[in-house]
């Protein structure tokens, strides 16, 4: 990095006087390039926080994603992104993420890993006993409900209208009466 007295001169010798162009310029900055520049390829997307949809350029080398960026093509974001989408990588990189289920078995203090068989076969056990255990076939009066009060649904904000589509559908073939996204709430 130049001394900042070669950098004044620079620009008071030059008519940059705002140092904006040559002056600003040093044999280092003329040689760098942008990280994107060795990108094999250029992949569009959306980012995963929140409900904007923000468009996002995701640049990738040797099928490892180097950079992401704002997408000036996106007609919501027009190439912006707020911090948590401008550090969306982290999200994907971060040593810290998890790749395996976790469970913590009731009053356990400890996180164990399962397969995403076992996991799954927990979740359906639990989704069956619930539905049984809150399923109201008729009120009262006689009247078929044939619901279950024993589960239900709150939709993330990030979900689009066909996922939304398919939960509703799942859930409601399940019996469930209280489904809910929380991008209305």
């Amino acid at each position: 990095m130049p001394r900042p007295t070669l950098a004044l001169l620079r620009q008071l010798r030059t008519k940059d006087h705002l140092a904006l162009g040559e002056a600003a310029r040093s044999a280092r900055s003329e040689t760098l390039m942008p990280r994107t520049h060795e990108a094999d390829r250029v992949a569009k997307s959306i980012c995963p926080y929140c409900a904007v949809g923000c468009g996002q350029r995701v640049y990738v080398k040797d099928e490892k994603v180097i950079q992401i960026e704002g997408d000036p093509d996106s007609p919501i974001s027009r190439g912006r992104l707020c911090p948590k989408g401008s550090a969306s990588r982290q999200l994907h990189e971060s040593p810290n993420r998890e790749y395996r289920m976790k469970y913590r078995r009731p009053y356990g203090t400890e996180w164990e890993e399962l397969d995403l068989e076992t996991a799954m076969d927990m979740i359906a056990e639990r989704v069956t006993a619930a539905r049984e255990a809150g399923w109201q076939e008729s009120d009262e009066d006689g009247q078929r409900l044939d619901r279950t009060m024993g589960f239900f649904s709150l939709g993330g904000a990030t979900i689009d209208n066909e996922e939304n589509y398919l939960i509703k559908k799942s859930f409601t073939a399940m019996g469930a009466v209280q489904i809910e996204n929380q991008a209305r709430i």
